[in-house]
């Protein structure tokens, strides 16, 4: 391979809607640049990108996959990103490592909702973007209402730079409005030959070509001057101009074609060449010193500290870890022990490697601004900034998808409880948006994700990977107990079997606290009526009695119990004696006091295409939900409101269902609230009916 500097480099996440041709895109790029002698295929497996069986099966990118080709003197990397809802994180953190985006969009479906999700991304991190127009030789392919769809919910910076040439199965060729000629592709090897463009093209391809030229000369006062004064611009004009109105943001431009009939994909490769901004163009990036807010500049410069951040993160039982990182300023080399800001810590770089997807090319040094994975890492993970251990530097890490999807997860053969924690534990170390934790009121093990697809995958990934099969099962909701009113009650325990008795005596007052008070115990003994010494032990009963709860067995809150007369036996009396008493006297001064059941209500966001907006709505009113407010989100819709959780544990597929597969949610726990007194029946019945 020829060696290459920073200015050289292409760094361009491939983005949008899943199932858009995204990974046949990059086949096609690998297979016409020579990197690949034949064309992978998503449909039959071949594909060298989506190489993990849970990908193969399903048909669809589960993780963000990394290759690169060279082309007219430039080494570019590629990275094919998930455009399914479950694993749109992998996209974020490789958007935020690349210097531009080709956004692809399928002629047939248009923007979808992930595209415009990926769009919002890219605005976040202020991105030079393209758009490239997919599968124009399909079925219902259409261009003119596609690219009205793109401006319609992108805006006016969009600027045709190639128009197809037929469309569906007539779909052969693009039209190259720069140079104005017509570009045939009847060749398998994505060659084409010139030609006229086509008499009833023409209008068209003049009037697309006058308003390309006048978008890009708006981005430029020279240009624009010289447009006015001569009416058009050069072709060198146009390139240059182009260039900087992609970099700067203020163009994005659009072609069209064919991935799996290397129809159209050359014209892009040579826009990528020299419309696409490198690491230089990019560039320094901001980041932090270490435990301060003071803000640092690194510089893509070979002679500037090394500097770098991991976006991936692939475990394997087999070969270890694989840690997949970007170089931000200065070089590196294997052997450098490297500082880990981001934890404090050194590690030792062993051997540096390009992937190929799934292959593994050493590498003896890398550049500002390449991509390429280290082995082996020990505490290296997603998101963390290495840098020279001298000028020690920490980027921001991109901020985690919450999980909407839980489970309470068991082996399938006893004894595996330890091997599912560690196995998992590996597969977070992957994939940060999963998670696994023990809850303590309901003590089931909770795997939670990002949807359903998520968990399916991740269950899969625990069989292949590491030979752990599990049971899953709705985890029970945590609700909570407490008292409506108060009263004042005796608890006493006397015991006399022969030899030493036992006694303890207590009179306790009982009485409810505000929403969120906890519990609160008050000792309002005098005289010495009860030792001094014998107190705590009451308050111990009592707050062991508060977490069994009485009426369905989950914890009791928000209550105030004041230990206000009692009496002792100076033989007989023990702290296991006052411990019993007050237990005693709190589960029965709590029948007493209209005990009553609280269930959390969540705060929900739900994100949708207006026209499920009437759904929606309809839907979270069934399930006891509230709306509290409406927003727009480009050109979605985005219902607040308030539900309790019990109604939204299964939520994630019914919204599929609901809006089609283009809404999507997130939810935190608010509070707690009573539940209606049917509920509160069925809860109880079931719990009874557990514990017999």
């Amino acid at each position: 391979m020829a060696k290459y500097d920073s200015n050289s480099l292409r760094n361009i996440a491939i983005a949008g809607h899943g199932g858009t041709g995204k990974t046949s895109l990059c086949e096609s790029f690998l297979f016409l640049s020579g990197k690949s002698d034949k064309l992978g295929r998503v449909d039959d497996g071949s594909s060298s990108l989506d190489f993990e069986p849970e990908e193969q099966k399903r048909h669809i990118s589960i993780g963000s996959a990394i290759n690169f080709f060279e082309w007219k003197k430039c080494k570019i990397n590629i990275i094919d990103t998930p455009g399914d809802s479950n694993f749109l994180m992998d996209t974020k953190y490789s958007l935020r490592i690349t210097d531009s985006v080709i956004v692809v969009v399928d002629a047939v479906g248009g923007v979808e909702f992930q595209t415009e999700r990926v769009w919002r991304y890219a605005d976040e991190l202020s991105l030079p973007r393209m758009i490239y127009i997919s599968r124009m030789d399909r079925e219902r392919a259409d261009f003119s209402k596609t690219l009205n769809d793109i401006n319609t919910k992108f805006g006016k910076k969009v600027t045709v730079c190639y128009l197809p040439i037929g469309s569906e199965e007539s779909f052969k060729g693009l039209i190259d409005l720069m140079n104005m000629k017509a570009l045939i592709f009847d060749d398998p090897k994505g060659k084409s030959r010139k030609e006229d463009i086509p008499e009833d093209l023409v209008k068209d391809a003049r009037a697309y070509r006058e308003t390309m030229v006048e978008d890009i000369a708006e981005c430029d006062e020279v240009l624009m001057d010289k447009y006015l004064e001569e009416g058009d611009l050069s072709i060198d004009d146009i390139q240059n101009g182009l260039r900087k109105g992609v970099i700067s943001g203020d163009l994005i431009p659009v072609i069209c074609g064919s991935a799996l009939n290397n129809t159209g994909i050359v014209p892009l490769m040579d826009i990528i060449v020299t419309s696409l901004p490198s690491p230089i163009d990019q560039g320094a990036i901001t980041g932090k010193e270490p435990n301060t807010e003071e803000k640092n500049e690194r510089t893509p410069d070979e002679n500037a500290p090394f500097s770098a951040m991991v976006f991936k993160t692939i475990a394997d039982p087999y070969a270890g870890k694989l840690t997949l990182f970007r170089v931000f300023s200065g070089t590196l080399t294997s052997d450098f022990v490297f500082y880990n800001a981001s934890k404090d810590l050194s590690e030792k770089c062993g051997n540096i490697f390009y992937l190929e997807g799934k292959t593994q090319v050493p590498v003896e040094s890398l550049i500002p601004g390449d991509i390429a994975s280290l082995a082996k890492l020990k505490e290296t993970s997603t998101g963390d900034t290495i840098c020279d251990p001298k000028a020690p530097i920490v980027y921001d890490k991109v901020p985690l998808i919450n999980p909407i999807v839980h489970y309470a997860v068991k082996p399938k053969s006893k004894g595996d409880e330890e091997k599912i924690h560690s196995s998992l534990n590996r597969l977070i170390d992957e994939d940060q948006t999963l998670s696994i934790h023990r809850n303590p009121q309901t003590g089931e093990t909770i795997l939670s994700g990002v949807g359903q697809v998520h968990i399916d995958v991740t269950l899969e990934k625990l069989k292949r990977k590491f030979g752990v099969d599990v049971n899953l099962r709705q985890p029970k909701v945590p609700y909570r107990e407490t008292i409506k009113g108060k009263t004042r009650i005796q608890g006493k325990y006397k015991k006399q079997s022969g030899g030493k008795g036992q006694y303890g005596d207590t009179w306790l007052e009982i009485e409810s606290l505000p929403k969120g008070s906890g519990f609160e115990f008050v000792d309002k003994i005098v005289g010495g009526v009860i030792p001094k010494t014998y107190i705590p032990a009451v308050e111990k009963g009592i707050v062991e009695a508060m977490a069994e709860g009485l009426l369905a067995g989950y914890p009791i809150v928000d209550i105030k119990v004041s230990l206000v007369d009692g009496s002792y036996h100076t033989v007989d009396s023990s702290e296991m004696a006052f411990k019993i008493a007050g237990s005693m006297g709190f589960k029965k001064g709590v029948q007493e006091c209209q005990p009553t059941l609280l269930e959390p209500i969540a705060d929900i966001s739900i994100e949708m295409p207006d026209e499920y907006m009437g759904d929606v709505i309809g839907d979270l009113n069934s399930r006891r939900g509230r709306v509290l407010g409406m927003d727009k989100e480009g050109s979605n819709q985005v219902i607040k409101g308030q539900v309790p959780l019990a109604e939204i544990l299964s939520y994630a597929p019914d919204l599929t269902s609901i809006t089609s597969g283009r809404g999507t949610f997130s939810y935190e726990i608010s509070h707690y609230e009573e539940l209606p007194a049917h509920l509160q029946e069925k809860v109880i019945a079931e719990s009874k009916k557990e514990e017999s």
